[in-house]
């Protein structure tokens, strides 16, 4: 993690001899050419656990909906390697997209990772934000 001055912080993505490439998580105009740029000696981490169910954060794991700090002890390296298949629990639930098409044709799991292909503005984000909303109150 790198800190850039008026405690906006980012993630070192490229390291180049004489350059590092980031991304700034936090007011990019806030950023001028010439800043100085500190590392932190840390791995971006973020809370994790019941408290964030429902919660909306900022990259860093912020609170951002004004319901208060979010009180958990848990945090979790955010690049780290994802569980094996072994490993994960089975998906038992379905979950309904509430897109009739992908519903009836496409069998979808509470849990499941499901990749989203196609070409330029044919409506995966759309399709993607439906199932979001549509997941309220369920």
């Amino acid at each position: 993690m790198l800190e850039f001055p008026k405690e906006i912080y980012g993630l070192a993505l490229n390291l180049e001899e004489d350059s590092v490439g980031s991304v700034l998580l936090g007011e990019s105009h806030l950023v001028k050419e010439g800043d100085l740029v500190k590392r932190t000696h840390r791995i971006m981490q973020v809370p994790s656990g019941p408290a964030l169910i429902g919660r909306v954060v900022n990259p860093l794991g912020k609170p951002l909906d004004e319901k208060g700090p979010i009180k958990t002890d848990i945090n979790m390296v955010v690049e780290r390697l994802a569980p094996g298949v072994v490993d994960r629990l089975p998906v038992k639930e379905p979950l309904q997209t509430g897109i009739k098409a992908i519903d009836t044709m496409i069998p979808i799991g509470r849990g499941q990772r499901e990749l989203i292909i196609g070409d330029r503005q044919t409506g995966k984000t759309a399709i993607a934000i439906d199932t979001i909303i549509n997941q309220k109150g369920k």
